[in-house]
């Protein structure tokens, strides 16, 4: 039996070891770009027919970074409100110099 993660303390760890590869961190900056830049855009522009092209450009580069580099499943087939939040703590923790995309240069976990 597999044991559970119970917390987002617990989970933001295991979620940034599941993002160790330079491309999938990458990736996923630049999913999470658009999907903020598409929202954004919808909002000014009243168009919320851009809002249907959000998950599928934040899971579109995320799960290419995930099958094609980081060679694992995403986590967020598992948890995936803590995937959600976890994909936006580790955007601004590399916007913000906190984490590097190169993940052996990370200042915290």
């Amino acid at each position: 039996m597999e044991n559970r993660i119970t917390s987002f303390k617990e989970f933001y760890p295991f979620y940034l070891s599941q993002h160790s590869n330079k491309i999938c961190r990458l990736l996923h900056v630049i999913g999470t770009t658009v999907v903020l830049a598409l929202t954004l855009t919808s909002i000014l522009y009243l168009n919320l027919a851009l809002l249907l092209l959000v998950p599928i450009s934040g899971y579109g580069f995320a799960w290419v970074g995930h099958f094609f580099f980081e060679k694992n499943m995403p986590a967020t087939f598992k948890y995936p409100l803590w995937s959600l939040k976890s994909d936006f703590k580790m955007y601004f923790d590399i916007l913000s110099n906190r984490l590097s995309l190169d993940a052996s240069k990370d200042k915290i976990l």
